[in-house]
This record gives structure tokens, C-alpha cells and sequence, in this order.
């Protein structure tokens, strides 16, 4: 539509997850007309993220050396492993306060309609970590969606013969929610998860 550098932008923006063409536009117009600092230090931040930003060589968690700062505090335990698909859920967790172990980030979810096997998923060094014989549970929190579910699943499979415990995140009705607007999986689920008061 446009010519020239606007429409390369828009059209590189465009190919960001979750910006559609009329996003792409708005924040390439926004670009165009912001003050030149702002966009030499998005520029800048963009250039940085690429050059120092790597994956963890123990979790494949997001870091800038290494090791990312999850595996190399020593407060944490060793014993417990929690099983993620993407770095962003690491973050989700740990916002709760409540896990204290490690993170294994296994980089997506099992999914053949897009062509991702077991084979394209961090599981294999996941199950090196686990031949270390010092983890006594697995705690597998991939997402509640059928891909995160064939997931756990199979990562279930694998794990239970070497004698590990394997727990999967409860799932059920969000603070806040009706009754009447939740999906039948999820109100079974909630039913299924219930505990004493």
C-alpha cells in the first residue's frame, strides 16, 4: 500500500506474533512521528536483546550468560523440576512465589499439525537432567490446550519408569469467574482438583 522504507516496516512488523496489518501500520506511523531518541533506543534494545540474550545451558530458561539466574541460585532446591514450554512461563510462575526448585523450558509443545514431534522439544536433555538420579519430582505445567496436554502426557510416559513422582498443575475455575461462562473441560476439571475446606 505504501512505498518505500514505511512499508518494509510495516511489513517486518507485520511478522511479529499477534500484529496484525492494521497494528503493524499503527506502530510504524507511531515510529515515524516519535522522537528520534526514542526510536534509536528501541532500536538499540533490539540490537542488544540479539547480541547478549542466549538460552540457559541447564534449563533453556532465557539468560545473558550461562547460566540463567534461576539455576545458579544456590537457595533453590535441586530436587524438584518444573516442566514449561516457553521462558514467558517460567516468569508466570515464579510471579506466584510459591515454586522453589528449578525449570526445564522444553521450547514449545508436541503439535503434528504444525510438524512439532517430540524430537523438535527440549525432551531430550530434559531426561539427561533426570538420569542425574538427585530429582525426586516433576512437576509438568504445560499449558492446559490439547497440545500442552499430549505433552504432559507423553513426558508422563517417558518419566514414570524411572520411579520419579510426576504431578501435573491443577487446573480449574479462575478467581473471579460464573459458573456459567466456564467450558464443560474446565468445570470437570475443577471438580476433579476439589479439596477440603
Amino acid at each position: 500500500m505504501y512505498e518505500g522504507a514505511i512499508q518494509d516496516l510495516i511489513d517486518e512488523l507485520g511478522r511479529l506474533p499477534g500484529v496484525g496489518p492494521k497494528s503493524a501500520q499503527r506502530i510504524a506511523f507511531h515510529v515515524l512521528s516519535a522522537d528520534p531518541a526514542d526510536v534509536n533506543r528501541l532500536a538499540g534494545a533490539l540490537r542488544k536483546v540479539k547480541d547478549l540474550v542466549r538460552f540457559c545451558t541447564t534449563c533453556f530458561n532465557v539468560a545473558e550468560s550461562e547460566q540463567c539466574r534461576i539455576c545458579r541460585d544456590p537457595r533453590r532446591t535441586d530436587e524438584v523440576i518444573c516442566v514449561v514450554e516457553e521462558p514467558k512461563d517460567v516468569v508466570a510462575v515464579e510471579r506466584t512465589g510459591e515454586f522453589r526448585g528449578r525449570y526445564h523450558v522444553l521450547g514449545g509443545a508436541i503439535n503434528p499439525l504444525e510438524g512439532i514431534g517430540p524430537d523438535n522439544l527440549r525432551i531430550r536433555e530434559l531426561m539427561t537432567r533426570l538420569s542425574a538420579g538427585t530429582i525426586r519430582e516433576l512437576i509438568l505445567a504445560t499449558d492446559p490446550n490439547t497440545e500442552g496436554e499430549a505433552t504432559a502426557t507423553y513426558l508422563a510416559l517417558m518419566v514414570k519408569p524411572m520411579g520419579i513422582a510426576v504431578t501435573r498443575l491443577a487446573s480449574g475455575l479462575p478467581v473471579g469467574g460464573d459458573l456459567e461462562y466456564a467450558d464443560e473441560i474446565t468445570l470437570g476439571r475443577a471438580f476433579e482438583g476439589r479439596r477440603a475446606v
